[in-house]
């Protein structure tokens, strides 16, 4: 089983990240479930979003406490959350920044990553809105989940010009993080 955690601010549709992974994985022919944990959360507020992966059924209903890989929409959020608790000696820490990865001096066993994906949406979407920019970036990174069955994801749930956008972004960062896997 993979176990994904998403770190980011109310708002910033790290819920609907989760539950756009969930599908793509389903599309590749895997078992998923997402799921969101936050409480009386406003908007900006840290949230943190969940998927599981699988090959066979998923019986867990947990929270994710030892994650294969994280995502950091936020990367603000490190200052004020553990985003790196608990994740697996060998797996993969993805921030949206515009800094390398040393800059955050992260004291992880994880591999850390980063990409600017709010640049990308900027360029691409034309909104600051990087959810769908962050899952094609982590369908590069670690080779997961196909990033066509990403595009088809964000293609399905937000329809038209909306989603052809953010496929489009999404594929962007695909392929700078694949480049680096």
């Amino acid at each position: 089983m993979k176990e994904i955690r998403i770190h980011g601010r109310g708002g910033q549709g790290s819920v609907t990240a989760a539950e756009l992974l969930a599908v793509a994985a389903f599309k590749d022919g895997h078992y998923s479930q997402a799921f969101p944990s936050f409480g009386v959360e406003r908007r900006g507020a840290p949230v943190a979003a969940f998927t599981r992966i699988d090959d066979i059924p998923i019986r867990l209903r947990s929270q994710i406490y030892e994650p294969d890989y994280i995502i950091v929409q936020d990367p603000t959020l490190i200052e004020v959350v553990d985003v790196t608790g608990g994740v697996k000696p060998g797996g993969k820490i993805l921030i949206n920044s515009d800094f390398s990865p040393e800059t955050f001096k992260l004291d992880t066993p994880a591999e850390v990553m980063t990409i600017d994906a709010t640049r990308i949406a900027l360029d691409i979407i034309g909104l600051p809105i990087m959810n769908t920019v962050m899952l094609g970036a982590f369908a590069g990174a670690t080779g997961e989940i196909n990033i066509r069955s990403i595009q088809y994801a964000v293609s399905e749930r937000f329809p038209g010009k909306v989603g052809e956008k953010n496929s489009k972004a999404a594929y962007e960062a695909y392929k700078r993080l694949e480049a680096k896997r």
